[in-house]
């Protein structure tokens, strides 16, 4: 039996959330390490692969007759980008799908962070309940109503989290050398700024761009320093794009209030990761998170379905949507 298309995740990854891929295709369900993965490969018109996971190497695309690429999510660096390219296959993402949830997540570890719930529940646990309160009381805390969120990256993605902080009643400002919907940033009175003068304004540092050399390390101790220190940092983006090592120790500083971390360079998180190895009240300053920001019930039944609607339309002729390159 001819093979139609390689889909690098479990099948019951789509059925559990009402999603079921096309029966009219023949489809191989496999891990990236399995045996018999580059000689389906060569008989596939399509791979469907998760955004999350190791880099597959170019030569797994090489020889084949590969028509597309689809991921069910945003980020494509899995991928060799100039290896696709010369080999002519597209590549194809789900750009939104994972708005709101990312949304979400962002708006909650914020509210978490800035009134201290999760480091209050370690406290209570631990027995130190009146004295804890009692510290919370007189630092005055704020919530995020009326606080200024600095969005770094207002992509489709930061745009959503923009506007879901917008709704709460916060002042957004944003660094994008590039803005894509310069309209709907004015909808919700955004602000441009440089991104040193938006680290040393914000209340609220939430990240939202792509991992690219440019990106790399774009938060570093320098970048950490220019902070308030009633400020939290929120990476809901990809690993790399924070120095772990600086935000650590500008934890085990207080040179910030508190920081949220949902990737990591590496994945999944190593013990030597240096946030793992904060201790006491600068790991209880901290909210990790394995990956999961953008991915709910609803996420993934969006991000499944429009994946296998594209692949379909692809293998009937049609053209590629949402094609990244």
């Amino acid at each position: 039996m001819s093979i139609d298309v390689v889909c690098l995740r479990p099948e019951a990854d789509f059925t559990r959330v009402g999603v079921t891929p096309p029966q009219n295709i023949n489809i191989a369900y496999r891990k990236p390490d399995d045996g018999d993965l580059p000689a389906l490969m060569k008989q596939a018109r399509a791979v469907v692969m998760p955004a999350v996971g190791p880099k597959l190497p170019a030569a797994l695309f090489e020889g084949t007759s590969l028509m597309v690429v689809q991921i069910t999510g945003a980020g494509v660096d899995r991928l060799d980008e100039a290896a696709l390219k010369k080999l002519g296959i597209a590549v194809a993402n789900v750009p939104g799908g994972s708005n709101s949830a990312l949304a979400e997540y962002t708006t909650a570890c914020a509210s978490v962070l800035l009134r201290r719930f999760a480091w209050a529940d370690t406290e209570i646990k631990r027995g130190n309940y009146v004295a804890f309160r009692n510290r919370m009381m007189a630092d005055n805390l704020a919530g995020i109503d009326s606080a200024t969120v600095g969005v770094v990256g207002m992509g489709v993605i930061g745009l959503a989290v923009a506007q879901a902080f917008h709704r709460i009643g916060c002042k957004i400002v944003y660094f994008d050398p590039a803005l894509r919907d310069q309209s709907a940033a004015n909808a919700i009175n955004a602000q441009p700024l440089a991104l040193d003068d938006l680290l040393k304004t914000a209340d609220v540092v939430t990240l939202h761009v792509p991992l690219l050399p440019v990106t790399r390390n774009l938060i570093g101790a320098k970048q950490l320093a220019l902070m308030k220190a009633e400020a939290v940092l929120i990476n809901g983006a990809r690993g790399g794009v924070v120095d772990e090592a600086a935000l650590g120790q500008a934890l085990h500083d207080r040179r910030i209030a508190g920081a949220a971390v949902d990737v990591y360079s590496i994945e999944p998180a190593t013990p030597d990761n240096p946030l793992l190895q904060l201790r006491g009240e600068a790991a209880s300053r901290l909210l990790l998170t394995p990956h999961v920001a953008g991915v709910t019930r609803q996420s993934a039944a969006f991000l499944f379905k429009a994946s296998w609607e594209n692949v379909q339309q692809v293998l009937n002729g049609g053209a590629v949507a949402n094609r990244v390159y």
